[in-house]
């Protein structure tokens, strides 16, 4: 006997032709060859990325690290204390690096993979979704680079003396700034969130407002707890732009769910 997923039915796609039976899909084991065969694009596109960019590693290599070493007091450097440490951090480098050049493609992936389970009008979304994913992943990897990274790095060299030197080890600070900078994508993808939850009808404007304080308590707990220093000033940096990205999302929902104005504003 082959067992089924159920998913909720949908008359425009059973008009459509597409399908068997209503209210049953893809078998599981067809469910979970689609997972690989999407894991499997995923992957391949993360290699050509890698490729790309080990043909400019030094270009991008110089990118990355020039805003820490602006911020490094006199007499310190960046060290590797390990024979593949420096080929190592360039490998980890390229990846990092194909994965944001492969970013539109990932998010048109995982929107194949969650397709499935949505109405065919939902469906229409994919060019917002991949736009908005792309988009606040990108603006999160910025955001890491130009200010939230540079402000950790401050905060550590600030120790430095004329008996104590800042020796930062180069596999140390990259795999910091891997961590924050995937943090800062996925803290960043609050609109894209926002707007798709919204245009399901699952959250309104006035919701999200109303829930405002709460989301500040649980915006400065997380910040606390993802912040490497325990001072009220790289805890702020981690804060303030998700606090920024709440209130945009606050005005994305609003602009999305316009029948929602007449009946807020009366009240």
């Amino acid at each position: 006997m082959k067992l089924r997923l159920a998913y909720r039915g949908d008359p425009a796609r059973s008009r459509g032709g597409q399908g068997g039976a209503e209210g049953f899909g893809l078998s599981l084991l067809e469910q979970l060859d689609e997972l690989r065969r999407r894991l499997v694009y995923a992957a391949a596109a993360i290699g050509v990325g890698m490729v790309i960019a080990f043909a400019y590693i030094t270009p991008i290599y110089e990118f990355v690290f020039r805003p820490i070493r602006r911020v490094l007091p006199p007499g310190s450097k960046l060290i590797y204390t390990e024979p593949g440490e420096a080929f190592s951090v360039y490998v980890e480098i390229a990846l990092i690096a194909g994965i944001v050049l492969a970013t539109p493609f990932l998010m048109y992936q995982l929107w194949n993979m969650v397709a499935p389970l949505l109405y065919l009008r939902q469906k229409k979304f994919v060019v917002w979704f991949v736009l908005l994913t792309t988009g606040g992943f990108v603006a999160g990897a910025a955001f890491n680079h130009y200010v939230a990274f540079r402000w950790m790095v401050i905060f550590f060299a600030s120790f430095s003396s004329a008996k104590l030197t800042f020796l930062p080890r180069l596999d140390d600070v990259f795999g910091l700034y891997t961590k924050m900078l995937l943090g800062m994508g996925l803290v960043f993808q609050m609109p894209a969130l926002v707007y798709f939850l919204a245009k399901m009808g699952l959250v309104t404007a006035r919701f999200l407002a109303k829930q405002f304080k709460y989301a500040i308590l649980i915006i400065f707990v997380v910040a606390a707890v993802v912040t490497p220093t325990g001072d009220a000033t790289t805890q702020l940096v981690f804060a303030l732009p998700m606090v920024g990205l709440y209130l945009l999302s606050i005005f994305i929902a609003w602009v999305v769910t316009p029948a929602e104005r007449p009946a807020e504003e009366g009240q």
